[in-house]
């Protein structure tokens, strides 16, 4: 069989719609709702498929590949991109010319967060400060609404009045910083979050290390940092050294001083004082060591 998975949730509800596109590329695919399968489904598909095609956005990835855990299937799994957002393409997309796209090395050596005594793989980024308040306050909205999310007016609003710096501690392979005034510090495997800005240009998700890029925006001034922001989107708020820190590492892992919201590939987690991130070979090290529990693959709520 070859299957194309979907995530009825997606793009505001219209992810069965946009997988017909998908579909369109071949018409022997058989469509299963995502949000619909239990993992005794899922583990049936991917080990009966001979291929199987994923259709969504990023927190579409983000559940699979959290659904997979530790497990990279050997057979074929490709992705085309339905959602709203599509960080990882806009990443990827300077490697990739054609759809859908072989996903298979892109998901085989996967940081791991542990916020909030649970474990999360990643495709995109993890966000934490203003960018883990959109998210939160776009929840919100979605509750009330099914019109499509602004998320650049949110992070307006954010800068403006609404949301309240912090006191950060960032640790990057044993190398600790403390610093005030902080909006955000995200950690990435790709360069892109949040619908298009190039929060860590200089990253490369297949770098040869596997190391990830944690960047720290920390300034006294709502002005001054209201003026960096649109920088973000081009990448290039990195020559904002006064402002913009940046560092490639590991082993990362970052305190607040007080609890704010967090994401992970766009979705929320909340009320979070602390994250850690350990590239794939470094998550290894520790579970052989005994350090970290071989438990991983605990998946957002959809």
């Amino acid at each position: 069989m070859k299957y194309l998975l979907f995530n009825s949730l997606s793009d505001n509800g219209s992810g069965e719609k946009n997988a017909l596109k998908a579909k369109n590329t071949d018409d022997s695919y058989i469509m299963k709702d995502v949000t619909g399968l239990e993992d005794c489904d899922m583990e049936k598909l991917l080990s009966d498929g001979i291929e199987i095609v994923l259709a969504g956005g990023d927190g579409t990835l983000n559940r699979f590949i959290n659904r997979l855990g530790n497990k990279v299937p050997e057979k074929n799994i490709y992705y085309y991109p339905t959602g709203s957002g599509n960080d990882f393409m806009n990443d990827i997309a300077d490697r990739e010319k054609t759809l859908p796209v072989r996903l298979n090395r892109y998901i085989e050596n996967l940081p791991v967060a542990e916020v909030n005594g649970k474990v999360y793989r990643f495709i995109n980024g993890i966000g934490y400060g203003i960018d883990g308040y959109c998210c939160e306050e776009a929840d919100r909205i979605k509750r009330k609404t099914k019109k499509p999310i602004n998320y650049t007016r949110i992070a307006l609003k954010g800068l403006l009045y609404a949301y309240r710096p912090v006191t950060a501690e960032v640790t990057v392979d044993g190398v600790k910083s403390r610093y005030a005034n902080v909006w955000l510090v995200p950690t990435m495997n790709g360069r892109y979050y949040g619908g298009g800005m190039m929060i860590a240009p200089v990253q490369d998700r297949l770098n040869r290390e596997g190391t990830v890029t944690t960047v720290v925006v920390s300034c006294k001034s709502r002005i001054r940092t209201l003026i960096t922001f649109p920088m973000i989107f081009s990448g290039a708020h990195k020559d904002r050294k006064d402002i913009v820190k940046m560092f490639s590492g590991s082993e990362i892992h970052v305190s607040f001083d007080r609890p704010t919201a967090l994401q992970v590939d766009g979705e929320t987690v909340r009320n979070v004082t602390e994250y850690t991130v350990l590239s794939a070979e470094a998550y290894r090290r520790k579970v052989i060591s005994g350090e970290k529990s071989e438990k991983s693959g605990d998946t957002l709520s959809v």
